[in-house]
């Protein structure tokens, strides 16, 4: 699909994703040119090195080069607008996305998954399920390990489980995977995407490309949305749902139920899961109807679904003192994320709220609003930070009382003072980004080290008006 050898390839941005475009371009024969915008990115050391592998690397800002290219690929960190796609574009460079160009490479069956929330925890699970079957798969599309990273090495593998956002599907053409999975479109505005029509759209082009014999797991709820707006599924589709009792597989007292033909009944219990709540639940059900799909032995999916435990950062318990857990959900980058963790959370005897919530971080334009009826039934207050800590609170505090603080130690500590037992202390940021850390993950490590300090007797210390600890 991509004959690069001897042509000369514009990379635009460095990131992980970046990185490994250049890497898989210059091992194929190509001439790389690539533009370091220094998104994402913590040294030079990797910069150094693609520069000594024969790439050429110029600022972010420079303009492109005159002369001939054959292809531009971009990387995720780059959004629509910015001055060098709009450049590639007046000059009719063929532009493609990093996802595209790994998936061109790769010469191996692929499981495509998007939406809004639960794409990483969906894609672990297909890839346990798939081991426990003897097949060899791997999950790439993120920041961790990009499509580019692992094109090369495909060949050896049976299917590759590609994580897919909607920025990163809006630079595809050709992308078409065995088995597409769209968990839900949240009513979220993401991504830098104007309305949520051009999300919805964006998230589509999932399916583009598939053929009758192809198939799609789709949540009821985003294919009502699709049909809204005419916009065609042509593979087998099968739809899952954890409130809609019509669906294919859906949720019925804790137990996920099929009524595919030659496949009814339940198939798994929650009880017997390690994962909670309703979104998990849509986790499970996708990730069974892709085996299903793949014809593997009920027995090889239920045991490692049942004994998956979603990873740190995703409503991870940190630990329970004195009755009350402290939950870590980090990666919850969004309202709709931050619902689910909700739903999720231990509710209390009777239904009173009994969540202490920790929230907050870079205003992103979310709508804040739509989670005032589960804040009155589940929140006992909000703490709040960041530059969105008063939009939080003018959306919120009808609601449940909010308090902005200083740091994200005074809101675990604050918390902690507040909770008793059967309460649940709750860092989950619906946004984007925390200002006091680089990434979401070490926001999350900052949580679990500021509870750990309060499981270990720290008790002779609080926090003071700067977040540092200090005796009382």
């Amino acid at each position: 699909m991509f004959d690069v050898a001897n042509k000369t390839v514009l990379v635009l941005g460095l990131d992980a994703h970046g990185r490994a475009a250049a890497e898989l371009l210059l091992q194929r024969g190509a001439r790389v040119v690539a533009f370091d915008t220094a998104a994402d990115r913590d040294s030079m050391e990797p910069i150094a090195a693609l520069r000594a592998s024969g790439a050429e690397v110029l600022p972010g800002t420079s303009p492109v080069p005159s002369g001939d290219f054959a292809l531009a690929v971009l990387s995720p960190s780059l959004s629509a607008g910015d001055p060098l796609i709009e450049e590639v574009s007046r000059r009719h460079i063929p532009l493609v996305g990093e996802l595209e160009l790994g998936f061109g490479v790769a010469q191996c069956l692929s499981i495509g998954i998007a939406g809004t929330n639960g794409k990483s925890t969906t894609a672990e699970m297909i890839a346990r399920m798939l081991a426990a079957s003897h097949r060899k798969a791997v999950v790439a599309g993120h920041a961790e390990q990009p499509a580019c990273a692992i094109a090369a090495r495909a060949k050896d593998l049976d299917f590759v489980i590609f994580q897919t956002t909607a920025s990163q599907l809006e630079y595809t053409n050709y992308f078409r995977p065995a088995v597409a999975v769209l968990l839900n479109l949240a009513p979220v505005r993401l991504e830098g995407y104007a309305t949520a029509e051009q999300y919805i759209r964006a998230n589509a082009r999932l399916f583009r490309n598939q053929q009758i014999f192809d198939w799609a797991i789709i949540q009821s709820e985003a294919l009502l949305r699709l049909r809204e707006l005419d916009l065609p599924v042509p593979a087998k589709i099968v739809t899952f749902s954890a409130t809609d009792t019509t669906a294919d597989l859906y949720l019925d007292r804790g137990l996920l139920i099929s009524r595919l033909e030659n496949w009814p009944g339940p198939l798994l219990d929650m009880d017997h899961c390690q994962v909670r709540g309703p979104h998990n639940a849509e986790n499970l059900m996708a990730a069974l109807a892709v085996g299903r799909a793949l014809r593997l032995p009920l027995e090889n999916m239920a045991d490692p679904l049942k004994t998956y435990s979603a990873g740190a950062h995703r409503c991870e318990l940190v630990a329970e003192i004195n009755g009350v857990q402290f939950i870590n959900d980090a990666n919850a980058g969004n309202v709709d994320a931050l619902h689910k963790a909700l739903l999720a959370a231990r509710p209390a005897p009777g239904g009173q709220p009994n969540v202490w919530l920790i929230a907050g971080g870079r205003d992103d334009s979310s709508d804040f609003h739509y989670l005032g009826p589960t804040l009155s039934k589940r929140v006992k207050r909000a703490f709040l930070l960041g530059e969105s800590a008063e939009k939080i609170r003018a959306a919120w505090s009808l609601f449940t009382p909010c308090t902005v603080s200083r740091t994200l130690v005074e809101a675990v500590w604050e918390a902690a003072k507040s909770a008793g037992s059967g309460d649940v202390v709750l860092f989950s940021p619906a946004c984007s980004s925390l200002e006091e850390f680089r990434s979401c993950q070490l926001a999350g490590e900052r949580f679990c080290a500021a509870v750990k300090s309060i499981s270990s007797g720290a008790s002779a210390e609080h926090p003071n008006r700067h977040g540092e600890s200090v005796p009382f």
